[in-house]
Order: structure tokens, then sequence, then C-alpha cells
């Protein structure tokens, strides 16, 4: 296919030699309005290399580019070269490639040959996966699904929390005060309600904190009762979150979290310590990170135990020796932003050079509208619950609108979970936001169900029309104003996955998919597709094959599914 945007850039290169092709292509923008052409170029930055005013620049500019054939005109606006593609040619070339290349249209070879590694998710076992834990799950399988689909080897990890002093503490509440029949029946709603009178009669009884720091040693030491009762607790939560990664259609390559570390904890010790980085410090381990701008890092108690940090820092070492990773991503909250910039600046004194690319993908909070989520006072909502009452709610709108679909409890999951994750990956991640019932549960505008909506309308127009959409098509036909915003937005796809890579930011896909929706449903309007010339029902038929196409992918690389009818 034609790549109109390098036809721009090269055109402007024999007129601004100073600048390379790839500064050209950076600076070329889509204007807001297809009045003011296809691709516009801004002369602001080049009035000082050529002492002129952008206006002047940009009238010289259009001079220069008379009677090249690879645009039907260029015009100058202000300071501005605005460039109109010839419109059949635009609309020909772009369905072509798409029809062609269906599923795979975006798709490229880009990461042929590099594993990167995208820890996600990350939940702490025995505690209850709540709604906070929906951006790291979320973003970071979107995340794994972008670099899958540009060719990267992606190894998708769940880095549990199931080590620490918590488990300590939670061994010696089940022991005081715990039942077997109840965590069977009950685990995760069980173990956070032992976990919190733990820290209530700790209130009480400040002894109950050296027992709880005493049992995690012992589990540190192999202790017979406390692994089995560690490993129960892991067993029957990872049973708990495993029906919400299956709701969410999330799967893992590896569930290594903290505790899988243990026994490779002792040799980066030695490391640590041949690199002469340790200090000692009150009886405790340290690495002083003073002289670089940062706290300093505890590394092992003085108890022995070690820590978060710790354990951070020999599992990104076990990845690189066992994946040879390109990137290692880390899809982990802005809260953490101090601690990795801290593990990863230690790994860098250990003299590995593969320290810059390890990536913290930083987003921001969940808070509820009653204040902060907080595990300790069982302040939380669980993200179970959530998806379970979405789903509730779909079910009710589909009945109301659509009483006798096919498949409702199919599609009510389907439509409700993906308002959800739709709704969570709308924004800009960095974003904080506060958990709201009645914006998860509104299904109008810009959400989710909208655009599964004109996935499942494209679907049917597609089941009615009675011909096949291939072989040549005639796009002098189509190149009306709504079906040349349409045809643009689905050109500008595989672009935009890419970005969305290079950003690790879903919402770009997500934004996106809703503008190529919008366009859509306005052509959709406007053009009556299933008409009976048949050239033009072809043309149009393409456009909504297109379209289809478009949306399924990109709902994909968000993880949400499609329905065929809603």
């Amino acid at each position: 296919m034609i790549d109109f945007k390098q036809e721009v850039a090269e055109a402007l290169k024999q007129y601004i030699p100073d600048l390379e092709v790839s500064e050209i292509l950076s600076m070329i923008e889509i204007p807001p309005n297809t009045n003011m052409g296809d691709y516009a170029f801004p002369c602001f930055r080049l009035a000082k290399t050529f002492r002129k005013a952008p206006p002047l620049i940009a009238t010289e500019i259009v001079k220069a580019l008379e009677g090249n054939k690879a645009f039907q005109k260029v015009e100058q606006a202000g300071g501005y070269v605005n460039f109109f593609i010839h419109k059949a040619v635009f609309v020909e070339k772009t369905l072509k490639e798409v029809l062609e290349k269906q599923e795979l249209y975006g798709s490229s070879d880009l990461g042929k040959d590099k594993t990167v590694i995208v820890e996600f998710s990350s939940p702490n076992i025995a505690k209850p996966f709540h709604i906070g834990h929906i951006r790291s799950t979320v973003i970071g399988s979107s995340i794994n699904r972008i670099y899958k689909f540009l060719g990267f080897n992606t190894v998708a990890i769940n880095h549990l929390g199931d080590y620490g002093t918590q488990f300590g503490k939670l061994i010696v509440a089940y022991k005081r005060w715990g039942n077997e029949e109840e965590v069977q029946n009950a685990p995760i709603p069980t173990l956070l309600k032992l976990y919190i009178q733990f820290h209530d009669e700790a209130e009480k009884d400040a002894t109950l904190e050296e027992e709880g720091r005493m049992w995690f040693k012992r589990l540190e030491d192999g202790d017979e009762e406390a692994l089995r009762l560690w490993q129960w607790f892991r067993d029957v939560s990872l049973k708990e979150f495993n029906r919400v990664y299956s709701k969410l259609n999330i799967t893992f390559d590896s569930l290594a979290g903290e505790s899988f570390y243990s026994d490779k904890m002792p040799r980066v010790l030695e490391m640590m310590e041949e690199k002469n980085i340790l200090e000692k410090s009150q009886g405790a381990e340290i690495v002083n990170l003073e002289p670089h701008g940062l706290p300093p890092a505890l590394i092992r108690k003085k108890d022995g135990s070690t820590l978060y940090i710790t354990r951070d820092i020999t599992a990104a070492i076990y990845r690189k020796e066992t994946y040879d990773f390109y990137k290692n991503i880390y899809v982990v909250a802005s809260q953490q932003n101090l601690h990795f910039e801290q593990w990863i600046k230690i790994i860098e004194l250990m003299g590995f050079e593969w320290a810059q690319d390890c990536i913290h993908v930083p987003f921001g909070l969940v808070r509820l509208e009653e204040g902060t989520i907080a595990t300790r006072k069982g302040r939380v909502v669980f993200l179970e619950d959530v998806l379970n009452k979405a789903i509730e709610q779909t079910k009710s709108i589909i009945l109301e609108k659509n009483p006798n679909i096919d498949n409702l409890d199919q599609v009510a999951e389907e439509v409700g979970v993906g308002a959800v994750v739709f709704q969570e990956l709308s924004n800009n991640r960095i974003k904080d936001y506060t958990f709201s019932w009645d914006k998860v549960l509104n299904f109008e505008g810009e959400t989710g169900p909208y655009v599964q909506y004109t996935y499942a309308r494209a679907s049917s127009v597609l089941r009615k029309a009675d011909i096949e959409v291939k072989g040549e098509i005639n796009t002098t036909l189509i190149t009306d104003d709504a079906t040349m915003t349409v045809i643009k937005a689905i050109q500008q796809f595989p672009d935009i996955i890419q970005d969305a890579q290079r950003k690790n930011e879903p919402s770009i896909i997500t934004r996106h998919i809703i503008h190529v929706a919008q366009a859509f449903n306005r052509f959709y309007h406007d053009n009556p597709v299933l008409v009976d010339e048949v050239e033009l029902k072809k043309a149009r038929l393409a456009i909504v094959k297109a379209t289809r196409q478009v949306i399924g992918t990109g709902l994909n690389l968000l993880g949400i599914k499609t329905p065929e009818k809603m």
C-alpha cells in the first residue's frame, strides 16, 4: 500500500534538505477538518532557518510542489502547507489492504526475534482481588496483546504477592482465630477477616507484630508448618483469582511470584557484596543511593529476612538470564515510582547494562467514593462483584431492547465485562480516578457497548447482504465526506497501534476505535448500504467490512470480545 504520509514527507524533503525524512514525518499533522486537507505541514520551525515568516515559507513550498502528481492539490493556509490526496486512490489502496490482510491488518514484524516481558496484575494472595487491581490487570493485558500483535515474543507474568511479613501475620491470625472449614467455603473473605482481626488485635497487643515477623522468618527458613499453611493460602487464593481472570479473558505464561525467588536471593546478595555496594546500617544491610539523588534502599533486615526490593532485583536478573529480554515491562501503580527508581539503579550499579531495558509503566490510583481502598480496614470493592453486577445490568438492558436475542447470557457477559474494561482503558493510564457504579454501568456515549454495538451492526449488514465483497471495487463511487472520514480513520489504524506500543498506552487505541465507530455510524446514516445498484452496494459493503475488521481488532487488543448480535 502507498504510505501517503511518507509521500508527503519525501515531497517536502526536496525543499527542506536540512531535515531528515524521519524528522519531517514527525512534524506532519492530520488536520481536524477535511476541508483543510488530508495532511498538514507546519512551517513555524523553519522560520529561523529560512529567515522568513512561516506563511511565506508555506507559499514557496506550495509553488515548488506545483505539478506533483502524487497529490490532488497542495494549498497554503497561514503557516501551514495542506496536502489533498486523490480520494479514489486513497480509498482503493486502504480498502484493498484491509480486505486482503483481514485480521492481520495493522500487525507487523516490528518485534521479530525480540522478547518482551510484561508483568501485570500481581495481586497479593489471601487478600481481595479488588477494583484497585483492575488497572494493572487490564492495562497490562492490553500492552501484552499490542506487543504480540506487532510481532514481539511476549511473556505475560503474574508476579503474585505471595511472600513477605504479611504471611507471617496471617499464619498467626489463622492459628489463633481461624477455622479450616470457613477458609475452604469462602477463602478470600475469611482470610481478609483474619488479616483485619490481626491488625485490630495488634493495636492492643504489640507482641503480635513480632510474632508475625517470627513466623515469616520460619517460612523463609523452610519450616514445615509455615510452608504447609502458606501453600494452602496460595492455592485457595489462586482458585478465586482464576474465576476473575476467566471472565476477563486473561491468561499468563508464568505465575512466578515473590516466593519463586526465595532460593535465588542468596546468590544475588553475594553478587552485591562482590560489587561492594552493600553497607551495614544499624544491623541491617542497605545500598546507599544518596549520591544518585535517591534515599538508601534497605536490602536485608536486621533479622536476616529479605524485602520486596531484594526480590525484584533477583527477579530481574533471573528474567534476563532465562528470557534474554529486549524489554522487561512492569505495569505497577505510580505509588511505586521511587521503589522502581531504586532497584533499577541498583541493577545498574551491579554492572548490568540492561538495567535501562527494565521499564516501569505507572498508572494512577483508583479511589472509592467513600475514600481510599484500605484492605486492613476492610474498605474494598471486590472486582468479581463489579463484573457480575455489570453483567446483570447488561442483561436487563438487552432484554428490554432485544428480548428475543440468542445466547443472552454469553452476550450479557461479553458486553458487561467489556463495558468495565473499556471504561478503564478509555482514559490516559496515569490519571487517578474515583470508582463510580454509575459511570461503569452507563452504556451511553463513548463506551464499550457503543463500540461493540457498532461492530454488531456492521456484522448484521454483512449477513443481510446477498453478495460477497471481493474483487475490484469502484472507489470513485465512495468519495463523499462521510466516507472519507471513516476511510481515513481505518487507514490510520496501523500507526495508532504502533503509537500505543511506543507509549505503552492502550487508551490511544480505545479513543481511536471510538472515532472509527462514530465515523462509521455517520457514514451509515448518510449512505444506504443495501441499495439496488450492485457496484455502489459492493463499494459501501467494502467499507462496512473494513470498519468491522478494524473495530474487531481494536477491541481484541484491549481484551474485549466482539458479539455478532446485540
